[in-house]
């Protein structure tokens, strides 16, 4: 056996055992029977797997995104996927484009459900991705508050010219963020020549997760563009109601 592995996945299954309440490292130590800078090592590992989610440091850790969605559990943020799951399928049906819903975990664009297209030629996105580099990312970075996005770049530094141009300084940034929180838009273009739109979707007026939408550049002519936008507000318009109904 190999031991790290073994300690790895008793973190796991002790923290399942406490739901949505943060276990705090100390006790994670106790429980595994180890020092608390060796718990703190393995328990980074699989933050930054995704696996577990570090809420605070003095809330402590609970499950992340990719021990839900290992199982398919959609328990991890239940009701804004079950809210935005029958729009989205009704979007990317009428538009024949993928669709996508996206949160910040961890310092990563992560995305929460995927409805694909059956175009011939579409895009294909992984989970997870850099904050800078996706219309998804730049939108939600958009509307964190100052701390938030102090400790992002405290953490990831300022974007690469190649990757956001104009932003390399903090003045650069906050302008480009500035700007997104006016239009509520975000429209990047890949180098591979993907065309992306992302708009936030609230919950009692408070941005919740983003919906994006991408596609080749060679399918968005001026007019279909416009027809997406309109469309993906529709679409965004239903899931805030939604979850504005629910209380829980």
């Amino acid at each position: 056996m190999i031991q790290v592995i073994v300690r790895a996945i008793d973190i796991l299954e002790f923290i399942a055992q406490h739901g949505k309440e943060p276990v705090q490292l100390i006790r994670i130590a106790e429980n595994a029977g180890l020092s608390q800078p060796t718990t703190a090592n393995i328990v980074k590992t699989l933050v930054y797997k995704n696996y577990l989610e570090h809420v605070g440091r003095k809330e402590g850790y609970r499950l992340g995104a990719n021990a839900y969605h290992l199982t398919g559990n959609l328990s991890y943020n239940q009701n804004l996927i079950l809210s935005a799951k029958d729009p989205m399928e009704e979007l990317t049906h009428q538009l024949n484009e993928t669709c996508l819903l996206g949160v910040l975990r961890n310092k990563k664009r992560y995305l929460l459900h995927v409805v694909h297209s059956n175009q011939d030629l579409q895009v294909r996105t992984h989970i997870e991705a850099e904050v800078y580099k996706t219309a998804s990312g730049r939108l939600l970075l958009a509307y964190l508050s100052p701390k938030e996005l102090d400790n992002l770049i405290q953490a990831l530094g300022l974007p690469q010219p190649q990757v956001w141009p104009g932003t390399q300084t903090r003045e650069g940034l906050e302008k480009a963020l500035q700007k997104i929180r006016k239009d509520g838009l975000v429209q990047t273009l890949s180098p591979t020549h993907i065309i992306g739109f992302a708009i936030p979707i609230y919950k009692n007026k408070q941005v919740l997760a983003s919906l994006s939408v991408f596609l080749p550049e060679s399918r968005a002519s001026t007019t279909y563009k416009a027809n997406i936008l309109k469309m993906m507000h529709l679409t965004v318009e239903k899931i805030s109601t939604r979850l504005d109904q629910d209380n829980t």
